[in-house]
């Protein structure tokens, strides 16, 4: 089992930016690799990127190249995601998952809870 404790979420005005962390806890994280994924209100959840065990690959949405960053500490057993140029439409719950591999949520074992991030125009 890994537990997945998401933080950093908050309230911002459009252009600020924010850093989320995900600390994990349970088996082996850097054995795993990582993901984010975030959900609006009314709307499916959707990827935004994904990190490999040791963090020298990621992956992101179209939409989310050059904006988002994601990164991992395994000493710390923490996942970042990076998010800078934040607008209203970012406004959503983000997510960090573990014990998978890809854009798709179902391929993805383990996640936390979500941080709300709201973007004010």
């Amino acid at each position: 089992q890994v537990q997945l404790v998401e933080s950093g979420g908050g309230s911002v005005q459009a252009g600020g930016s924010l850093r989320l962390s995900c600390a994990a806890s349970g088996r082996t994280f850097s054995s795993n690799n990582a993901g984010w994924f975030r959900q609006a209100p009314g709307k499916e959840r959707e990827f935004l990127a994904s990190i490999s065990r040791s963090g020298g690959s990621t992956y992101y949405a179209e939409f989310a190249k050059g904006r988002f960053t994601i990164s991992r500490d395994n000493a710390k057993n923490t996942v970042y995601l990076q998010m800078n140029s934040l607008k209203p439409e970012d406004t959503a719950v983000y997510y960090c998952a573990t014990g998978g591999w890809g854009s798709l949520s179902a391929g993805y074992a383990y996640w936390g809870q979500g941080t709300q991030v709201t973007v004010s125009s």
